[in-house]
């Protein structure tokens, strides 16, 4: 079941409120959590009821293990609980590897060693990545003592919540349980209400209105590259820029509805989006981006590695293995590990340059606006260049967008587009650039799309701005820096919602675009991973 559709809309979320406050919350805690969790696991069981068992196996397992730590760490068993902790580890990296990694791994085995094994196809079990990573986080947790749980019931709802369950945010256990104990939880709240339905509505307004408006102007792009098509200059970036905004207002979609769902219930989520594409540094755009996911990798993979512990070079290979491991978790295949590659590359010279930066005493000459400009351009390069191997179907149509981005296929452009220019028409041609028939109205569109949401991602302020009132979620972005493309503050005033008639008219006529666009659901791209 999607956020997206009419079913959950419709049906399933208001169904769900419905009887968990009026029906269900009255009996206590414990009906609730078990209603809860009942929810949440038909929620799951809606894509494929097949894959339903292996959820609740792998959460059974787990909480035993769970639990088995907590006893060895009030024990002083170390030993014994370390050696647990490398089991339950295994086991679930083992899980995840075969339905993730399988083909992958014996497909490349074939290409090297020229065989011919062959592996029934493996369809991706949802959410496998994500409630992986969360349960790995809490059996570390459970052997370092942070954390504990005595109920499955509780472990259950902490796994499988549904506004969390398919793409996140990772969430920690000592993070959630404690506000499904708490008393208000069980009570109707008209202002968490309301505050939930407005981030749900924003955030499926940015889904179904504009990430999925740009998405038919990137998708023909990359399907061309794949099938061997020549790209010139401005139809491969025309295609990389669309994608890079899709994907910024697709996630930015989901997080929003998965926080506002929650927020229905009177629960709050780590926030795990915040206008990543303001970064001005590519370490800023990793605290914008998949926030929760930069924290797991951050505490279990990064910071077990060594950190920044034992020397510099010993750190920037930290963040090598870890962004590679980061790639290749958000899919198997070779771009993704590219892809990661190339993020582990960016952190180490972006580290390195602030250590130069730091010892020759920079600081001054380089907060100038135009440093933070040039700054920023540098890293939205990097990004969008990263997004061409996250997004391609292989590394050969990866090579060739970039190749159409560098300019190597030439510069071209409609001969419609080259009509209106007038006299800079001859200007055109005597600068090398070409012009065909037809494609007049792609062009154009694809790059007002473009415009128009490079714009609102800049410029305009994000769902936990408008909500900052209202505290949305519960772990604020810090930044390095203030948003300096932010606009002014009598924007900042004039945007921040409130519960008032005229927000009120506003969150009902996006949530009418939102309800009269999910004629042609699709999935979320995180969907994938």
């Amino acid at each position: 079941m999607l956020f997206n559709s009419y079913e959950f809309i419709l049906a399933f979320l208001p169904i769900t409120l419905a009887v968990f406050f009026f029906v269900i919350s009255r009996y206590g805690h414990e009906p609730a959590i078990a209603w809860l969790v009942s929810a949440s696991l038909i929620f799951y069981a809606w894509w494929s009821i097949t894959y339903l068992a292996l959820i609740i196996l792998s959460m059974l397992i787990n909480y035993g293990m769970g639990k088995l730590l907590a006893r060895h760490y009030a024990n002083g068993a170390v030993r014994q609980g370390k050696m647990l902790l490398t089991i339950g580890i295994t086991a679930n990296l083992g899980a995840l590897g075969y339905f993730k990694y399988a083909n992958f791994f014996v497909s490349n085995i074939n290409v090297i060693a020229e065989t011919s094994f062959q592996l029934e196809t493996i369809i991706l079990p949802l959410a496998i990545s994500f409630f992986t990573f969360q349960q790995i986080a809490y059996l570390i947790d459970a052997h370092k003592g942070i954390t504990s749980e005595f109920k499955f019931l509780h472990y259950a709802l902490f796994v499988t919540f549904f506004p969390q369950l398919i793409a996140g945010p990772i969430v920690h256990h000592r993070e959630m349980l404690p506000q499904f104990m708490s008393k208000k939880t069980l009570r109707f709240n008209a202002d968490d209400l309301s505050v939930g339905i407005a981030i749900f509505s924003i955030g499926l307004f940015k889904k179904v209105v504009l990430a999925d408006g740009i998405a038919v102007y990137a998708s023909p792009i990359f399907d061309a590259a794949a099938q061997g098509e020549t790209l010139t200059f401005f139809e491969a970036w025309g295609g990389a820029l669309a994608y890079t905004m899709q994907l910024y207002f697709d996630f930015s979609g989901y997080s929003d509805m998965a926080i506002g769902a929650a927020r229905m219930f009177g629960i709050k989520l780590p926030l795990n989006f915040h206008s990543p594409y303001k970064a001005t540094s590519i370490s800023e755009f990793w605290r914008r981006w998949h926030m929760t996911l930069s924290r797991f990798l951050r505490d279990y993979v990064y910071i077990p590695l060594g950190g920044n512990k034992k020397g510099n070079c010993r750190r920037y290979s930290n963040m090598m293995i870890t962004m590679l491991l980061g790639g290749l978790w958000h899919g198997a295949g070779w771009t993704f590990v590219i892809w990661g590659g190339l993020h582990g590359m960016y952190l180490a010279i972006n580290h390195g340059w602030r250590k130069i930066h730091s010892t020759l005493n920079l600081t001054a000459g380089w907060t100038a606006p135009f440093c933070k400009i040039a700054a920023w351009g540098l890293t939205f390069l990097c990004v969008v260049v990263g997004w061409v191997f996250f997004r391609a179907s292989d590394l050969s149509s990866a090579i060739a967008i970039l190749e159409g981005m560098s300019g190597q296929n030439g510069l071209a452009i409609p001969n419609a587009i080259a009509i209106r220019t007038g006299s800079f028409q001859t200007l055109l041609s005597d600068l090398g650039i070409t012009f065909y028939l037809g494609g007049g109205s792609q062009f154009l569109f694809t790059y007002l799309w473009i415009i128009a949401l490079l714009f609102i991602a800049l410029f305009m302020p994000n769902t936990q701005e408008i909500m900052r009132h209202f505290s949305p979620a519960f772990n604020k972005h810090k930044s390095d820096v203030a948003d300096a493309l932010q606009l002014t503050k009598i924007l900042e005033n004039l945007s921040t919602w409130q519960p008032t008639r005229t927000w009120g008219v506003f969150i009902a006529i996006i949530s009418a675009f939102g309800l009269l666009s999910l004629s042609s659901v699709s999935e979320f791209l995180y969907f994938q991973f």
